[in-house]
């Protein structure tokens, strides 16, 4: 391959690498708009009955002035914190509800250069949201006044109408990163009132740092069989031909549901705030909601800081319904908010029988992959190995495994490159008849024990586990922070240093590393059979595309990929070692048929 042919390559995989940046930076998406109530269309009219719902009788005597104040809507905001030793959890007065959530174990940001000044910011959800999670949508009252008030672990929303009808929310927070949430609406006038369609607002995923991109942030829920997943690429709505504006057009709404919702959650890469209604809930509704630009400070120290951050905003939509005088009808939620560690939620999902755990993103194919190797790196890490000497566990372990069959194809390939002469002479004998030499081909590789997918087998078995290392670190939240080597944080790319002059360009070994381990194998695996001079020299520089690819990828997955090759270079050296050389290999010609 001349350097022109190699120059193209290596500017064809920059592009590949650089192109969503690039169009990004080109054709910006545009702002998310307002957070309006769009309400479902298909519900039944204020006029008629709820379905299925359960209502309690009220006192007679009960008075709504006199019990609960009606509140002016432009009334100051007021914020009620609680502490736990899980989180600070803050409410407000304006809407009712959750303001946000702060968990006291886990940064907002790993610090690798340990110069943050002040003190450190702790990761949240629902943070800069236009609404806090379990404001009402459809009645007016989304961001209205209520009378905040505690009383021991439980926190009290509670807010009335000149009509008789009064909202009253409880929030009973619990350990581990529970919350128990009752949502009750009470008719204390004699006349039925109708309640329009309304929602409940589950919460928003919101970007924690200035560099937080849409695609690590997302909305799940659950239909009792499977899970979905609606990122920021779904409201973005891109396409190949965006760039030349025609493209598909931003969606401004997601909705979805049969009155199968068994959970949903919003969420960011490695946090998630999941509502778990009761009964399920008849639809799910997702919209991106515009949150507050970035402040100086944050712009002058992050200069490629969203200027414009979004998020995505969940509610739950429920149909109208007509609430007779003195009756009252309550609706039940478990709530979790906090890290997605896999042990935790599954024993959540485990216990209420709903699949929490699929908010890791480990189903399909390579989710199965995904929870196997994240449950073998924790036990190793139980056993006293740090994160990144598990991974380097995991990978040995899966070489040994792999380690027959890779021999097995090491001098299956060797066999090949020896037999090609004879290969050739019965391509040319039978080049008029592709049937016949197909056939005599065949015969002839088993008669010598080669098999022509033999070098190939290997590579995709271990797809899979690549695949799933991928997902694993996509959303594990065990790697956050863990250390190895010169990497502070195996869950992001290992940086050590900038180029300023190449505009910030991070320099991150590991997959340089990566690179020329893989290079060094590609020089070491004979090349197929026939194959085309130009084509083989293609196929040793091929790692170089994994080099750009990989490069952004996190430290992690890059570790287990190098180390992979170190081994699996240490097994060609001993295979090669051990098998006999090209040119010596018995050439057993095809049995003639009598």
């Amino acid at each position: 391959m001349d350097r022109k042919s190699i120059l193209v390559l290596v500017v064809s995989f920059a592009l590949i690498l650089l192109w969503p940046k690039l169009m990004h930076e080109l054709y910006p998406p545009p702002p998310a708009g307002t957070n309006s109530v769009a309400m479902p269309t298909n519900q039944p009219a204020a006029n008629q009955p709820a379905a299925n719902l359960s209502t309690s009788a009220l006192p007679p005597t009960t008075n709504a002035s006199a019990a609960i104040p009606v509140m002016p809507s432009d009334a100051p905001e007021k914020l009620l914190v609680v502490t736990t030793e899980d989180a600070i959890y803050t409410f407000t007065s304006h809407g009712g509800g959750l303001k946000s959530v702060h968990l006291q174990k886990y940064p907002e940001v790993i610090d690798c250069s340990k110069s943050m000044p002040g003190e450190k910011r702790l990761a949240s959800l629902n943070a800069k949201a236009p609404l806090p999670a379990f404001a009402l949508l459809g009645d007016g009252s989304e961001k209205a006044s209520f009378k905040l008030s505690r009383f021991g672990d439980t926190v009290t929303a509670e807010r009335a109408s000149s009509n008789g009808m009064v909202v009253i929310k409880e929030f009973q927070i619990s350990s581990n990163n529970l919350i128990q949430v009752k949502v009750r609406m009470e008719n204390r006038s004699r006349e039925a009132i109708a309640i329009p369609n309304h929602e409940i607002v589950l919460g928003a995923a919101t970007p924690m740092t200035v560099k937080d991109e849409s695609i690590t942030m997302g909305l799940h829920w659950f239909n009792g069989a499977k899970a979905q997943n609606i990122d920021g690429n779904w409201f973005a709505n891109p396409s190949f031909l965006s760039c030349v504006g025609m493209g598909g057009s931003p969606r401004a709404e997601y909705q979805e549901g049969s009155s199968n919702v068994v959970w949903a959650s919003v969420n960011n890469q490695f946090f998630a705030l999941a509502v778990i209604p009761r009964e399920p809930a008849p639809r799910i509704i997702g919209r991106p909601v515009a949150l507050p630009p970035p402040s100086p400070e944050a712009i002058a120290a992050e200069p490629k800081a969203m200027l414009n951050p979004s998020g995505m905003q969940a509610s739950f939509a429920y149909p109208a319904l007509l609430l007779p005088g003195n009756q009252g009808m309550e609706r039940q939620f478990t709530v979790y908010a906090g890290p997605k560690e896999y042990n935790a939620i599954a024993r959540i999902g485990a216990d209420m029988k709903n699949e929490l755990d699929q908010i890791m993103g480990f189903g399909g194919f390579f989710g199965f992959f995904a929870k196997m190797l994240l449950l073998s790196m924790n036990g190793l890490h139980a056993l006293g190995l740090s994160y990144g000497l598990s991974i380097i566990g995991i990978t040995v372990i899966i070489k040994t495994l792999f380690w027959p069959l890779t021999a097995a194809s090491t001098k299956s390939m060797k066999r090949m490159a020896a037999l090609q002469p004879q290969l050739k002479a019965i391509a040319d004998k039978y080049k008029d008849d592709p049937t016949k030499k197909n056939q005599k081909t065949m015969e002839f590789m088993k008669e010598n024990k080669v098999s022509p997918l033999g070098g190939c087998l290997p590579m995709l078995l271990q797809i899979p586990v690549f695949f799933g290392f991928y997902k694993m670190l996509q959303s594990a939240i065990e790697l956050r922070g863990a250390s190895f080597l010169w990497a502070c944080d195996l869950s992001q790319e290992d940086t050590i240093f900038h180029l300023a002059f190449l505009g910030n360009f991070p320099i991150n070994p590991l997959p340089l590393i990566m690179g020329a381990t893989m290079l060094w194998q590609a020089r070491l695996t004979p090349m197929s059979p026939g194959m085309d001079p130009a084509q083989q020299k293609i196929m040793k520089y091929m790692p170089l595309m994994f080099i750009f690819i990989l490069y952004r990828m996190s430290a992690g997955l890059t570790l287990y990929w190098t180390v992979q090759n170190l081994l699996t270079i240490a097994q060609m050296k001993l295979t090669n070692a051990k098998t006999e050389p090209v040119g010596t290999v018995t050439v057993i010609p095809p049995k003639r048929k009598k």
